[in-house]
């Protein structure tokens, strides 16, 4: 565990040259026990996620079938318990994840502040600036830091159970909410990847226009500051038009595979193969499918984007030049983009 202690200045100096060199080494430099404790939690939420699509199969089969209002009464009381052990189960989980979080954004405003006391001081006001952009900047990286484990385990373990009980029930109608996701792997990471491009070159922009503005005699934009509030703004239009677009390609894909599920299960009650509780534990179980798969894909994207900013973060807490770790970042993420 990496932990904030009062020492010397120069032994402090050194202390934030040894600021992790990835995002990923940062979160296990944190604490990796805190990571496989929010793993384990992950573990337990996602083997019961298929525990009330069944309960619910069970619940309209018997109210259809032999009316046991015994037994309705049970499944019922069961399903609600299920339902609150989930649910205390995730608050436990979300606890864990906030202070994990909260940790590594404590972390990195501190070693941003040892920085800044520690080196030579040069224009206040622009100084000032940049750590009040740097530090900003910290609360995001700390908080993928929280869900950086759990969050892709939560959701791949939700895909995997989800799927593998609607095998159980009927093969053919999870091929069918498969069938959903195979598209996706092609465009989505297309798409996304653009997307996550953008958003880090617009953080890139935006932290360049604040150093052009918070030097001596900086009070009214330049023309080259307007130039980069124009790009800001194509940016984030084009962030716009290719999100919305991922958004339709993705619902258009669920609706149609609900509509084969639904054509489907009624083909086989009508063949006496499946009963109505199957059919609609299917349908659930597609439901739950699209959260998750959505959910993967926004973790994607904050992870290539807290990327970008820890790298400025570093960049500040070794002491290197503001404006030319940001000419650096720029070019990479500017020629990714080609």
């Amino acid at each position: 565990m990496l932990q904030r202690i009062s020492k010397p200045a120069h032994e402090r100096r050194a202390e934030i040259f040894r600021l992790p060199k990835g995002l990923f080494a940062l979160i296990l430099g944190l604490g990796i026990r805190y990571q496989l404790g929010l793993a384990a939690i992950t573990t337990v939420l996602f083997l019961v996620s298929a525990v009330p699509l069944e309960l619910q199969r069970r619940i309209v089969n018997d109210a259809l079938g032999r009316g046991d209002i015994r037994r309705i009464g049970i499944l019922s009381l069961t399903y609600a318990g299920v339902a609150l052990l989930q649910g205390a189960v995730k608050l436990c989980m979300n606890v864990c994840r906030g202070w994990v979080g909260e940790n590594a954004t404590r972390y990195l405003r501190t070693i941003v502040v040892d920085a800044v006391t520690g080196g030579e001081s040069g224009n206040t006001q622009e100084a000032g600036v940049e750590v009040a952009i740097v530090l900003e900047e910290a609360d995001p990286v700390g908080t993928f830091v929280g869900v950086s484990v759990s969050e892709p385990l939560l959701q791949c373990g939700i895909l995997v159970t989800i799927l593998s009980y609607m095998t159980w029930l009927q093969p053919w109608m999870a091929l069918f909410a498969l069938s959903a996701l195979v598209p996706q792997l092609v465009y989505v990471p297309a798409l996304q990847n653009r997307i996550n491009r953008r958003a880090a070159s617009r953080v890139l922009t935006l932290r360049r226009i604040s150093t052009m503005l918070s030097g001596p005699g900086k009070m009214h934009p330049s023309s080259s500051a307007l130039d980069l509030i124009r790009r800001v703004f194509d940016l984030n239009m084009s962030i716009y038009k290719i999100k919305y677009l991922l958004n339709f390609l993705m619902n258009g894909s669920f609706h149609l595979s609900m509509a084969c599920i639904l054509a489907l299960g009624g083909y086989y009650v009508a063949k006496g193969e499946i009963d109505v509780g199957g059919v609609i534990a299917c349908a659930g179980g597609l439901s739950r499918l699209n959260d998750p798969w959505g959910d993967l894909v926004d973790w994607f994207r904050e992870l290539r984007v807290t990327q970008a900013k820890f790298a400025l973060i570093r960049s500040a807490g070794l002491g290197a030049p503001f404006h030319s770790a940001l000419s650096g970042c720029e070019e990479i993420v500017l020629d990714r983009d080609k």
